[in-house]
């Protein structure tokens, strides 16, 4: 690792970190740091994953004040989530890339729309829901198909399943953007465990990545706290849409 390529994957952790906490896509931003200091695509993508790990870890301790009474929100949700991690982290292992990754263009793009829609939504829905605290089987199924493709590939995982919880789940944005970072915590965790028996991970990188991402998760909470829920939402819905074009003319 050269001083130069040390501090563009650094810088790119740190900034992956942050958007992570705030909306998701900071593989958008790490994963092409780590091709352009010559790692193959899937070790570049496993690498990723692991060393961003830590942001994941950084945004939920920091939004823990959001987090305080939903644990009953994790429970139901995790099962899901596990299984659906297991399966997109393995399906990273086993098939190319380009026939999944050919998809996940439009899932960023239908997840922007829906998280646009989703006061409307929401209120559409709103006799449907189970409470504050409830988890509806829609949301439950729904989160576990984003695992899949959050441990397959994860850029745009958090715009995904915001946009899920939006709909679905009624609650505070910020409450549901603090859910969100833990469910991806749990995804990027299922898959770093997977990718770790594959043997495909540079650990220089991975490690530099782990460091800088948590000092940018924390960062981005303490940026998204101050931002009211509907600019919250357009910059999350501009991001994902800039992340649906960038892997849509990849």
């Amino acid at each position: 690792m050269t001083p130069a390529d040390a501090v563009l994957v650094g810088g790119a952790g740190l900034l992956a970190g942050a958007v992570n906490a705030v909306a998701g896509g900071g593989t958008l931003i790490s994963f092409p740091a780590l091709l352009a200091v010559g790692l193959p695509p899937v070790v570049a993508n496993v690498t990723s994953s692991v060393g961003l790990f830590s942001g994941y870890a950084g945004g939920s301790l920091a939004y823990r004040r959001e987090l305080a009474d939903q644990g009953g929100r994790v429970r139901a949700l995790l099962p899901f989530a596990v299984i659906g991690a297991v399966a997109g982290a393995v399906l990273l292992l086993v098939t190319p890339e380009n026939a999944f990754r050919a998809l996940v263009p439009y899932l960023v793009l239908l997840s922007c729309a829906l998280l646009a829609l989703q006061p409307r939504l929401a209120r559409a829905l709103a006799d449907r829901r189970d409470g504050a605290s409830g988890v509806p089987l829609a949301a439950r199924l729904a989160v576990g198909v984003a695992a899949v493709y959050g441990a397959y590939f994860g850029a745009g995982l958090g715009v995904l399943l915001l946009a899920v919880l939006g709909v679905l789940v009624a609650d505070e944005l910020q409450r549901l953007n603090a859910l969100k970072g833990v469910l991806s915590l749990l995804v990027n965790a299922v898959g770093v465990l997977v990718f770790l028996v594959s043997a495909r991970v540079a650990w220089q990188y991975a490690g530099l990545l782990a460091v800088t991402a948590f000092a940018g998760g924390t960062l981005g909470v303490a940026v998204a706290r101050r931002l009211p829920a509907s600019v919250m939402r357009a910059a999350v819905i501009a991001l994902g849409t800039v992340v649906g074009v960038v892997l849509l003319v990849r």
